[in-house]
């Protein structure tokens, strides 16, 4: 008999865990969705100029073949389009409950009883999230917030109502979202004030448009689009990844780095402003050749004076300077540590995922955790990416579980073994030792404590081949 399986959300990772059921013959499955269609964060986060930073062809599936990007790196709108086409050619969008969010999750015993936000309960055999890791806004804690009366949003609920042309501007936060939204906004506004608390790192983005003669070629030349994007992704694995773990091209990226900053700006003192102090990629390596010329446009200035409180009049610095602005956007991020957040999730004997968690994150290949049977992860903890595309590592995720499906069919609810997860995390703190994000910068990588839940320190190859190893031994059955 088929498993009941509930999966919660219908973003990349939701989809392709509903693809394979779906693909399998396994239809005894549900999607849970809190928004009204399919994306994920590519449907919330809709800002001017929202694209991804890994080209179109790899930051897709690896089974659906797609001739319709237009660009090397895809934007926003292509992206959700992308998912969409995936959801009606598979025939999932049928199984999907939109505008449901659940509640609870609770492991009876034999089964897991999920509770939606309107009370309604089901019963499933299996546990499928894959709510992501960017999903719920950060705000920053800066006194006054409320007092400010013009009007404030955050990047990922963008407010397309209020029209920023002629307005006096601030944007909080300089990280990826920002550097894309920015030079929009700077487009638009009178005046734009950028306040940055860290310079980021930042990479030119080759970017360009795909021809018709190319989009033809990757439509009927055989093998074509499987070669480019192995071809991406071998170079992504070979040039990128050392850099993280400061290997052989820790300095390669660094100097293109610095190249791009000293070629697009040419102003001494915003350029010392934009200099980190740390090494490139212990924060997330901004990708974008968009960023640095806004900044130095005559409407725009970067502030790097602390901020000390939100007036209702605009924001004040600790040099005792009021920024009048009509407009604050906060491009500060996700509250990207706080896995399944607020989600009440218990296991068996009463055990709170979050109450267990309370230290940080963790799980066996950022799937599974002890005290918790039949419940599995996509885009768990330390499987987020640095140098790849994290689409490589949900459709490992997949596969693992479906792997798993027959074990618990034939001999009941499975749960990783806590040998198994002691065994896990000694290996990964073995491994960060080694990476960059240790480093002492601050970034959405790391826990308030500082320990590092969010990315996997390895190359992705490793994790292809530790999540098709045959499962029975890491978990324990009954």
């Amino acid at each position: 008999m088929a498993p009941r399986v509930a999966i919660i959300g219908a973003g990349f990772g939701g989809l392709c865990m509903a693809i394979r059921l779906q693909r399998e013959g396994i239809t005894s499955y549900t999607v849970f969705e809190k928004g009204a269609t399919v994306g994920g964060t590519w449907r919330d986060n809709s800002y001017p100029g929202a694209a991804c930073d890994i080209p179109s062809h790899l930051y897709s599936y690896s089974f659906e073949r797609y001739t319709s990007w237009t660009r090397r790196y895809p934007a926003q709108s292509e992206i959700l389009g992308y998912l969409e086409h995936c959801a009606d050619k598979y025939d999932v969008r049928r199984k999907i409950r939109f505008n449901t969010e659940v509640a609870t999750a609770t492991f009876t015993g034999t089964a897991w009883r999920v509770t939606t936000r309107d009370g309604a309960a089901e019963d499933f055999d299996v546990v499928v999230a894959a709510v992501g890791q960017l999903n719920r806004p950060h705000l920053p804690d800066i006194p006054g917030m409320s007092t400010f009366e013009g009007v404030a949003f955050h990047s990922a609920r963008w407010n397309h109502d209020h029209d920023l042309t002629g307005r006096d501007v601030a944007v909080i936060g300089t990280g990826s979202s920002a550097a894309q939204f920015i030079p929009e906004v700077a487009k638009r506004a009178r005046a734009l004030k950028v306040f940055q608390r860290t310079p980021n790192w930042v990479i030119p983005k080759p970017d360009a448009e795909f021809g018709p003669l190319a989009r033809k070629a990757f439509r009927y030349v055989p093998g074509l689009q499987r070669a480019y994007r192995e071809w991406i992704y071998r170079y992504a694995e070979n040039t990128l990844y050392p850099a993280l773990a400061r290997g052989w091209s820790t300095d390669l990226l660094r100097r293109r780095a610095l190249a791009h900053l000293h070629d697009q700006v040419k102003d001494p003192e915003l350029r010392a402003k934009l200099t980190p102090d740390y090494p490139p990629g212990c924060k997330r390596v901004v990708i974008d050749s968009r960023f640095y010329p806004a900044l130095t446009r005559p409407n725009v200035e970067v502030v790097t004076e602390k901020i000390t409180r939100i007036a209702p009049q605009g924001i004040e610095t600790a040099d005792g300077r009021l920024h009048e602005v009509g407009t604050i956007v906060y491009g500060t991020g996700f509250r990207s540590t706080e896995f399944l957040v607020p989600m009440k999730i218990t296991g068996r004997g009463g055990a709170d995922l979050h109450e267990q968690w309370r230290d940080g994150a963790e799980a066996y290949l950022g799937i599974s955790v002890p005290n918790f049977p039949n419940l599995f992860l996509l885009y768990g903890p330390n499987t987020n990416l640095g140098h790849n595309s994290i689409i490589f590592m949900i459709e490992c995720q997949v596969a693992h579980i479906m792997n798993c499906l027959p074990y618990l069919a034939a001999r009941g609810p499975m749960e990783v073994r806590p040998e198994t997860m002691a065994a896990w995390t000694r290996q990964l703190n073995r491994a960060m030792e080694r990476m960059v994000w240790g480093a002492g910068c601050q970034s959405w990588y790391k826990t308030a404590g500082g320990r590092i839940t969010n990315n996997w320190p390895g190359p992705t190859t490793l994790y292809r081949r530790l999540t098709a190893r045959p499962p029975a031994r890491a978990y324990r059955f009954g």
